[in-house]
């Protein structure tokens, strides 16, 4: 049996290799030969299982809703029309409208007026879900106390990004916000993205949103994830805009916010 470290002393290492110390990306794994390092090869099988498994698993709803009950959310459920897993990734075009037989469900739903409708959809990745999706909105709910007073938050199976502009259009919404798993990466099983759309319906395109991406502790974390949605709800609330027309300039906001906090001693 060959011993593990003389095994690890054939690896020559890369001289990029002080880079992996400050990302997840696969660089500098080193060779032994012409080949990659066993261990190495093995990490690239254990992350491609992980993202199959993030693209096909399901989203554990009750848990879902129980965390979103104790945060004060009135929550609902719908489900596109691609009937199961398998349907959803091979028709993209079901997952963006709502099961005829749930659009009455969700009009006779006990919702009261709101100008904002969150949606949580499983997307790509129900793990993102699973683990950011309520955390996100904990820490978003102080930010915008006003705006969320009413608003409701509906759970969707099998959902697109597009889902959110029926459903909100059908609850008379100016505003959707879709919090959406992402398409896993072979670093980031379970990234959230969230889609902000101002005049949402049935039809809109990719252009009238804007998207804030990578959300979960190893990316763009909760509180800041939360202070940029919450300075683009209110943009688009005021401006009635989203999408092309409304820049993210919610990194100057903050300085702004940062150097009024600062405060400096007297000059002598």
């Amino acid at each position: 049996m060959t011993d593990r470290k003389d095994t690890e002393s054939n690896v020559t290492e890369s001289p990029w290799s002080e880079w992996r110390s400050v990302t997840p990306a696969r660089l500098a794994l080193g060779r032994v030969g012409a080949g990659m390092p066993t261990d190495e090869v093995l990490r690239f099988g254990w992350a491609h299982a992980m993202a199959r498994d993030a693209i096909h698993a399901a989203l554990d709803v009750p848990k879902l809703e129980a965390a979103l009950h104790a945060q004060g959310w009135t929550v609902a459920h719908v489900h596109s029309r691609a009937p199961d897993r398998t349907t959803y990734l091979r028709r993209p075009d079901l997952g963006r409208v709502i099961d005829p037989d749930e659009i009455a469900k969700l009009r006779t739903a006990p919702f009261k007026p709101s100008d904002i409708c969150i949606v949580i959809g499983d997307g790509l990745s129900s793990l993102a879900v699973d683990r950011h999706a309520a955390p996100l909105l904990a820490a978003l709910k102080p930010l915008l106390a006003d705006e969320l007073k009413r608003a409701p938050v509906v759970i969707a199976a099998q959902a697109r990004v597009a889902l959110a502009d029926e459903i909100a259009e059908l609850l008379q919404a100016k505003l959707s916000i879709m919090l959406i798993g992402e398409r896993p990466g072979l670093s980031s099983p379970d990234s959230l993205g969230i889609y902000i759309t101002h005049a949402p319906f049935r039809g809109r395109n990719d252009a009238g949103r804007n998207c804030i991406s990578n959300v979960r502790p190893e990316g763009l974390s909760y509180a800041a994830a939360a202070f940029k949605l919450a300075w683009l709800v209110r943009e688009s609330l005021t401006r009635r805009l989203t999408g092309v027309d409304l820049k993210d300039e919610s990194d100057l906001a903050l300085l702004a916010a940062n150097a009024n906090a600062v405060r400096l001693p007297p000059s002598r």
